[in-house]
């Protein structure tokens, strides 16, 4: 495994509630933004917000996309997402599955 990154990156990202999410996911995809949107649901976050310490059930995005779409990728999850501050974290990719990655190179088409 290198410790460069590839071409490729593991977006997270954190909504109320599965239709929500199931919304970002399936326009990101859609759109050709995301090859793959997985979603996770029965997150637990705990969190300050506005000087007091919140508890929220929330579904997790498991976005994973090609590098160059990150841009365009951002500013549509942040025109879909409901909240105020949407968790929009994007993580290098420093390996995997060879086939996978060529998949994943191919928009998951």
């Amino acid at each position: 495994m290198t410790t460069d990154a590839l071409p490729y990156r593991l977006l997270l990202s954190a909504c109320a509630d599965g239709a929500g999410a199931a919304r970002i996911a399936d326009t990101l995809v859609e759109e050709g933004l995301a090859a793959c949107v997985t979603l996770l649901p029965g997150a637990r976050s705990v969190y300050r917000w506005q000087g007091q310490l919140e508890r929220a059930d929330e579904c997790l995005l498991l976005i994973k996309a090609r590098a160059d779409d990150y841009p365009a990728l951002e500013r549509r999850l942040l025109e879909l997402h409901p909240y105020a501050v949407p968790e929009l974290l994007a993580l290098p990719v420093l390996g995997g599955n060879p086939a996978y990655l060529a998949w994943l190179e191919s928009g998951g088409g």
